[in-house]
């Protein structure tokens, strides 16, 4: 999306990709590395996959895409499109309108979306401000519930200023409130990394706002703290449409269901995630556990430093991997090891510790006993796996995906 502003008063795309990428040269990512990450050779990842077998595609766009062809995007396979209408209390896209009705006029499913300065006002202010430029959504089968854009402050500090309670405080009163006055709860734009940062890994609004998850990295895993899957997914900032480019989790009538009332996506299809420098969270524990019990001495403290990735270059130069200092999918079949009951030490731990993210009573005490096996075929039939009681490659992939 678009994020800055030129002295004009217009975001600007340019600076705050350039920021991004300036970030992970720098290896200072704690905020949303996961939104620029680039393909490498340990990235490639199965990403969710919908209930239909072509991907619904669509398209987000701001001041930065002023000319778009609507019906030639249409043409190109296009059925929704995300369209930004404000940001703060003071700016509104002078090309909001000509965005908005032009993308319906082609045909497409579009709704608006709000960039949150949670520095500038309170939330409750900013969705009636959204509200009152565009934002509001109607019941007519072509309208998305309007989007709320959380992400880092690329002129300062990246959590506005604000503290981790208040910012799901000030989230809080912006989904409240255009909930109130439309009955919709709107959807969520956020990265994984931001969201740990910023907010503490909240898990409030994952049961009721629809996640928009920012993930160019090819799969729209690790998800933020709260939610078990996504309805719209970035993968890109360029591609065959105009601005960046989405997918939708589902078909094209779970779309037209989705802007009708509320809609429960699929699960994303288990997959190896991709853990790089700058995240925190669950599956960064899962790295540090397996590292050491491939014989490295890491503090488990689920944040992915510079001593974890050099413990990760280390394990990848043992095994003959490209060693990119990134835990992707060729890293993680490397580095899982297979548990079962009788077993101890770091490996199981990093097993229980999944397990009891899961919703398992399991003690994370590094022993495979009586209960750590039936909260294994406990999972294993909930995810339709074979049920044995073993930790394998198949068994370890569903509990970090």
């Amino acid at each position: 999306m678009t994020r800055l502003h030129h002295p004009s008063g217009r975001p600007s795309r340019a600076g705050w990709r350039t920021r991004g990428a300036a970030m992970l040269a720098a290896a200072l990512a704690v905020l949303c590395l996961d939104a620029h990450e680039v393909a490498h050779a340990d990235t490639t990842a199965v990403a969710g996959t919908a209930r239909s077998t072509a991907p619904v595609r669509g398209l987000d766009v701001s001041g930065h895409n002023p000319h778009v062809d609507w019906q030639a995007t249409a043409a190109k396979g296009a059925s929704f499109a995300y369209v930004k209408a404000t940001e703060g209390v003071t700016y509104t896209s002078s090309y909001f309108t000509q965005q908005y009705n032009g993308a319906a006029d082609a045909g497409l499913i579009r709704g608006a979306y709000h960039f949150a300065r949670p520095d500038a006002s309170g939330g409750r202010a900013q969705a009636d401000y959204f509200l009152a430029h565009g934002g509001k959504w109607t019941r007519d089968g072509k309208t998305l519930p309007g989007a709320l854009d959380m992400e880092a402050n690329a002129h300062g500090d990246p959590c506005w200023g604000l503290s981790p309670g208040a910012m799901t405080s000030w989230i809080a009163a912006f989904v409240n409130e255009y909930h109130a006055r439309t009955g919709r709860h709107p959807a969520i734009y956020t990265p994984a990394g931001w969201w740990a940062n910023c907010t503490g890994n909240y898990r409030g609004f994952g049961t009721t706002a629809p996640l928009w998850i920012v993930n160019q990295s090819g799969t729209p895993t690790p998800l933020p703290a709260g939610w078990s899957t996504y309805t719209i997914w970035q993968t890109a900032e360029s591609g065959a449409f105009p601005g960046d480019q989405d997918v939708f989790n589902g078909s094209l009538q779970d779309l037209r269901t989705f802007a009708l009332h509320d809609y429960t996506p699929p699960p994303p299809a288990p997959n190896w995630p991709l853990v790089v420098q700058g995240q925190a969270g669950r599956q960064v524990t899962t790295v540090q556990y397996l590292l050491n019990a491939h014989g490295a001495a890491l503090t488990v403290d689920s944040r992915f430093g510079t001593t974890t990735r050099n413990a990760v270059v280390s394990f990848q130069n043992s095994q003959g991997l490209t060693p990119d200092g990134m835990v992707g999918p060729n890293t993680w079949k490397h580095l899982v090891v297979t548990v079962r009951q009788g077993d101890s030490g770091a490996a199981v731990r990093a097993a229980q510790d999944e397990l009891k993210a899961h919703g398992a009573a399991v003690t994370v005490d590094g022993r495979f006993g009586d209960g750590t096996r039936k909260a294994v075929l406990a999972f294993q039939k909930s995810r339709k796996l074979t049920p044995d009681g073993v930790i394998g490659a198949s068994t370890w992939m569903n509990l970090v995906s």
